[in-house]
């Protein structure tokens, strides 16, 4: 059962399903009272939207929207969509990665929609569309995509927030990954710290040619605004969309400094608020090239916060790096020159610049892109481990939240489900179990236990515990079919608890390349882009066990064999995982006792 990866479809696939009425998502919703949330007509009841006419005061020197205008208008969208579900007043924490597609022009109108996906205690994650659109040629453009995280503020009270209910499919997908992103978040900082230390960081500062260099302390900029009535909420608290705002344009000078042009923002990394600003307040913004590339350079900038101008102590309420690039004529990029860092600071910034243009590729090509795009085996190194479990996780719970999943078959109270989709085929098998949920995570997470149940894993061996959640297996699994050679897989197991009552515990499954496990002519590679195990509990020491798989195309005919009734691999398999919950339910490993 380990082999698994979505694969293209043969047209002939269709027909052994065409026959399978039955869906999942219909008993779910007769367990709802027969609502259909997707019905015409539906709309999330925190969704805000909002429309603006670009004018000329808008607009920066090329007739495009200014970003900082834009951050401001997506702030307030986001924040009246946060008030909505809260009931309060409520401020912005952070707002995640942003990469813009297209620019703007004047006349254009921009279009922002917000909703929030998922509340935590006090806090809730809100997800915002951006586009475009040329009101004379009836057009619109994807602008960009965003993330922001709003606190519930109330002054007398602390405030514990309502959970949101999903309706729709995408509602339901969102939610459910909205838990792995707020992890993310919470390790962010760590997590770059961790990366910049231990990453082996290349750079040419000597091979150089010095004399065609920029110094960077030329292009440094520093600024201060005075916090007005205007910039504020009715609580006094600074928007965070002005202060992103501010932040652009001080990262704007500096950038123009350095390429003695009009540069583009491409790219904003996350903004974190480390405390607030009130009326009143003065703000220091601080910006400086900290490294130029071939064709883009990064920005970093900084915001202190002091009320009088005698106070000694400043106090740093927000850091961001800004990614732009230097159009020509074509909207293509120009070739930008190089930046000699100051020594000290000056080389430590331009170092960690480099590290975080490597971090941003790895973040944004691995959380970012679609299933369909991702290849098989990943390269897995620490640089890009955090993601690479995002998006292990999130891939499984992705797939657990589809609608449309097809009852196939029922055997000894053992439930098939297959669903076709996007090109892959994935199926699905789920039983209640007499044990205890939290046994049951445990049991099955310790993979070199899995050969006892499951026969197609002739020998696991743990290649590293990359931290407390997620491991590195080697499997070993028998020849199937026609092969003559047994399968070796290399996977990522990344295993996480319930953040919420009514969420699930979680293993997920998938392929990874190490250089120390490299593919030998002894074995076939086998790979695996999403599978795993999710455990509800239904009840006192009761369990819905389920293993959801994506079929690889040498596991297709295997997969297909089962489904159609000509085999009855998967119900023996999964029969022998219940017995072993069983036989095993008492007797846990103390290691696996912390996970």
């Amino acid at each position: 059962m380990i082999q698994n990866v979505g694969t293209h479809l043969r047209r002939g696939l269709a027909s052994v399903f065409s026959s399978r009425t039955s869906r999942k998502s219909a008993s779910r919703a007769e367990k709802d009272g027969g609502v259909m949330a997707e019905g015409e007509g539906y709309r999330n009841p925190t969704e805000v939207q909002m429309s603006q006419l670009v004018l000329p005061c808008h607009t920066n020197q090329r007739g495009e929207l200014s970003v900082g205008q834009l951050l401001k208008w997506i702030d307030t969208t986001a924040c009246l969509s946060a008030e909505r579900h809260a009931g309060c007043p409520c401020v912005t924490a952070s707002m995640d990665d942003i990469y813009f597609e297209h620019t703007i022009s004047v006349g254009q109108v921009v279009n922002i929609k917000a909703k929030v996906n998922r509340a935590f205690n006090s806090s809730m994650e809100v997800g915002i569309q951006v586009a475009s659109e040329d009101l004379c040629l009836e057009k619109q453009w994807s602008v960009c995509k965003a993330l922001a995280t709003f606190v519930a503020h109330r002054e007398l009270s602390k405030v514990k927030l309502r959970q949101t209910t999903p309706r729709t499919e995408e509602e339901k997908t969102e939610h459910s990954v909205a838990a792995e992103r707020r992890r993310m978040r919470l390790v962010y900082a760590d997590t770059i710290k961790d990366l910049l230390t231990n990453c082996v960081i290349q750079d040419d500062l000597e091979s150089r040619d010095c004399s065609h260099m920029v110094p960077a302390e030329k292009t440094r900029v520093e600024s201060v605004e005075l916090v007005l009535p205007p910039h504020a909420n009715h609580q006094g608290n600074t928007f965070g969309g002005q202060i992103m705002a501010w932040m652009e344009n001080v990262a704007t000078i500096a950038a123009s400094r350095l390429c003695r042009a009009h540069p583009t923002l491409k790219a904003i990394e996350m903004f974190h608020f480390r405390g607030p600003s009130h009326v009143g307040d003065r703000l220091v913004f601080k910006a400086i090239v900290n490294n130029a590339f071939k064709h883009s350079m990064e920005v970093g900038v900084s915001v202190e916060a002091y009320r009088q101008e005698a106070e000694a102590h400043r106090r740093h309420i927000n850091s961001a790096f800004m990614t732009f690039v230097v159009l020509d004529a074509e909207d293509q990029p120009q070739t930008l020159p190089w930046i000699r860092p100051q020594p000290g600071d000056g080389e430590r910034r331009y170092r960690e610049a480099s590290a975080r243009k490597k971090i941003r590729l790895d973040r944004k090509y691995i959380v970012s892109c679609k299933q369909t795009e991702m290849p098989l085996s990943v390269p897995w190194d620490p640089s890009n481990q955090v993601y690479l479990s995002y998006n292990n996780v999130s891939s499984l719970k992705m797939l657990v939240a589809k609608d449309n999943w097809a009852l196939s078959s029922e055997t000894s109270q053992i439930r098939l489900y297959t669903l076709e989709e996007d090109k892959f085929l994935s199926f699905h098998l789920e039983m209640l179990v007499h044990v205890d949920a939290t046994q049951a995570f445990l049991l099955l997470s310790d993979l070199c236990r899995r050969p006892e149940w499951d026969r197609h894993c002739r020998s696991v061996e743990l290649v590293q515990q990359v931290d407390e959640d997620d491991a590195i297996y080697h499997i070993i699994s028998p020849a199937l079919g026609g092969d003559t050679k047994p399968q070796d897989f290399v996977v990522l197991a990344s295993r996480r608890k319930p953040c919420d009552d009514g969420d699930p515990y979680v293993i997920a499954l998938r392929s990874v390349t190490l250089p120390t496990h490299r593919e030998t002519p002894e074995y076939r590679r086998g790979e695996t882009i999403c599978s795993g195990f999710c455990f509800w509990r239904e009840g006192d020491q009761l369990t819905k066990v389920s293993y959801y798989n994506q079929a690889t195309p040498g596991f297709l005919n295997y997969v297909t064999t089962n489904v159609a009734g000509l085999s009855s691999e998967f119900y023996t398999t999964f029969k022998a995982c219940e017995q072993f919950l069983l036989d095993n339910r008492n007797d846990l490993a103390p290691s696996l006792q912390t996970l």
